[in-house]
């Protein structure tokens, strides 16, 4: 389908309803092709309501392992600013936990939207007192309720929390969503609150051409080439024509700014135009819930890892299933073909409406043979790298003539012909699909590959050999995985790289050759990047261990013998305060007594501290203390005391 529909589409979602609170509003917020301009947001601000606030986060914006799915308000840098009801309905849903979201309050509204509030340092009096007695009834800090309508009934600017820094917050803020009944998180900035000021129009640090096939070039070379525009205005654009040939994709890094901070934020909306013609869009709005994991699919996965930069693709990845895009038949993607000229344009939109161009010039030229030089080595050297399917070999031959490569699969040799050769070498091509293949051989000089099988995406399948097991699940690749594994002489097994992200977790079993004394004790560990460790757990069975990966990379079984260290800060009737500390595998559960009864102790992962809380304010702490902390591996420390 190609996209004919009117170029407000990118700008239409920025302005809200109007009817949140009308008897025929929808159940759902507009679709963002047709909302209906209003003079006021029909939501209240959740936070200093009527007076100019500040955002830290914005809706979609890219984060390590998914979209942010709202907004984050700015809190003056400290916790405890009264925050206030979006809209009248009922509290349906409160949270409490020292990870993730922390404390969290979720207020269902009679059009069946929800907003929430998270982060929360703590709740009004008679919401706190209720969530004490189920922790109190439950013994446990964690919980999850939810309410029925008769509970906490709210109206619009009703004070229900207070802002903090809890759970996964890197700073005192409140973060704020707002969602439908079936979780799909929309853009809050929708209903144009006062509130936010934002006169400042999105900005492009780089772009990037992505070839897509054999045959695609860009400026000679198949490569991914990052451009940096000039700004001239609100126009950003390079002075030369980029020469390329073939099928292309675009990528995009780029950020928002609002008035009066400095914060780095998101961009809502981007549209590709090539001669005039609109090929994609995107609006990360209406992001389903369950799906914000496949941001992985939508940004350049592998340059976020290996250069902390955020670029968007600009057209539909394979396996890429979000809602939030409209596109023609190539997914955005365009081809560029010999003798012709193409001017790129993309408009990127901001919340309030502030919009962007980025304008290059194209020119299409042959993909056949040529040679731009020729390396000066003694001896042949191979190198290469996978692109997709595409398996791409650099030879830095002697002779001054590129000659053929020889591909081995199995017990048949295949001749490469080089697909143009450069100063640092002769480029060879060559698409995996056509069979895994076992080396490459020129004039003596031999690389081996370690392709082991091809695992389709939307299949499960089982991959065995002598030292580990993979099950893949339906949904755990969003592409064609050309497997790759290895296990070394220090027990560490490999699976790819930590490049490759799943978006359903794969069942892995290894089976180290170094048995621990004690299996009990011993999980396995995910190796991440540098000296990092992280604790995966695993069940034994004989000498084989079996655990979730959410990602590919490194692995190695790890003994942790060590109890957590527990640390008095401070104590009183009124209150009584540890430290604890973990060597490996991490904390796993506490347990406090005073003279036999179970004590509240709320946990802050980002201190390490564990406070008390009392159910009964009027009762005093007095008598023997006993703290009991496990970590994951069950290693048991106490700490007794008097108060």
């Amino acid at each position: 389908m190609r996209l004919n529909s009117v170029r407000s589409l990118i700008l239409a979602y920025l302005v809200g309803s109007g009817t949140w609170a009308s008897a025929q509003a929808p159940t759902t917020p507009p679709a963002p092709a047709s909302p209906q301009p209003v003079a006021t947001s029909p939501l209240f601000f959740p936070i200093k309501p009527g007076t100019q606030n500040f955002l830290s986060g914005s809706m979609g914006e890219i984060r390590p392992n998914h979209f942010h799915g709202g907004i984050d308000i700015k809190t003056d840098g400290k916790i405890g600013l009264p925050v206030y009801a979006a809209e009248s309905g009922y509290i349906s849903r409160i949270k409490v936990s020292s990870y993730g979201y922390g404390w969290l309050i979720y207020i269902t509204h009679p059009n069946g939207l929800v907003t929430t509030y998270a982060h929360l340092n703590h709740f009004t009096p008679a919401i706190g007192q209720y969530m004490v007695q189920v922790q109190y009834q439950k013994q446990a800090f964690d919980v999850d309720v939810t309410l029925p309508e008769t509970q906490f009934p709210v109206k619009r600017g009703d004070i229900i929390a207070y802002s903090g820094n809890t759970g996964g917050s890197g700073g005192p803020h409140l973060h704020f969503e707002v969602r439908d009944k079936e979780d799909k998180l929309f853009n809050p900035l929708r209903y144009t609150f006062t509130e936010i000021q934002d006169n400042i129009a999105p900005t492009v640090y780089n772009f990037a051409l992505v070839p897509q096939g054999i045959k695609s070039r860009v400026q000679g070379q198949f490569q991914r080439k990052m451009f940096t525009p000039v700004k001239q205005g609100n126009l950003y654009t390079i002075a030369d024509t980029i020469p390329a040939a073939g099928l292309l994709g675009l990528e995009i890094q780029a950020i928002d700014k609002y008035d009066g901070a400095l914060n780095q934020n998101g961009v809502q909306a981007m549209e590709l135009t090539v001669n005039g013609e609109t090929i994609y869009r995107h609006n990360i709005d209406g992001v389903p819930f369950e799906l914000q994991r496949q941001v992985s699919a939508h940004i350049n996965f592998p340059e976020l890892k290996l250069s902390n930069k955020s670029f968007q693709r600009l057209y539909v990845a394979d396996g890429n299933k979000l809602p939030i895009y409209e596109t023609d038949i190539s997914k955005g993607k365009f081809n560029i073909e010999a003798g012709k000229l193409y001017e790129v344009l993309v408009n990127l939109s901001d919340s309030y409406k502030n919009t962007s161009q980025l304008r290059f010039m194209m020119r299409g030229e042959d993909s056949g043979y040529y040679a731009s030089g020729a390396p000066k080595v003694t001896t042949p050297k191979i190198n290469y790298e996978l692109a997709g399917s595409i398996l791409k070999v650099t030879v830095a031959d002697t002779a001054k003539t590129a000659r053929n490569l020889d591909l081995y699969i199995g017990n048949y040799k295949y001749a490469v012909i080089p697909s143009y050769t450069t100063t640092a070498g002769s480029v060879y091509l060559y698409n995996l699909i056509g069979g895994l293949p076992d080396s490459v051989e020129l004039t003596g000089t031999k690389t081996r590959f370690k392709f082991e099988q091809t695992i389709p995406p939307n299949t499960e399948m089982l991959y065995s050999n002598r030292y580990l097991d993979i099950t893949f699940q339906k949904e755990s690749l969003y592409d064609t995985l050309y497997l790759q594994t290895d296990h070394n002489a220090q027990d560490v097994f490999s699976i790819n790289n930590p490049l490759t992200t799943l978006f359903k977790p794969a069942k892995v079993t290894i089976r180290p050759q170094n048995i621990p004394a004690d299996k009990s004790k011993a999980a396995v560990y995910g190796l991440g990047w540098g000296k990092s460790s992280g604790f995966l757990g695993g069940v034994w069975e004989g000498d084989a261990i079996t655990f979730s990966a959410r990602d590919l990379g490194k692995f190695k079984v790890l003994s942790d013998t060590v109890a957590p260290t527990i640390k008095l800060v401070q104590k009183s009737p009124i209150q009584i305060s540890f430290k604890v500390w973990d060597n490996l595998s991490g904390m796993a559960s506490w347990r406090c007594e005073v003279n036999g009864q179970w004590l509240l102790l709320k946990w802050e992962h980002k201190n390490s501290t564990l406070t008390s809380e009392r159910l009964d304010k009027t009762v005093p702490l007095s008598g023997d203390v006993v703290l009991t902390v496990k970590d994951a591996m069950g290693n048991e420390a106490v700490y007794r005391t008097k108060i």
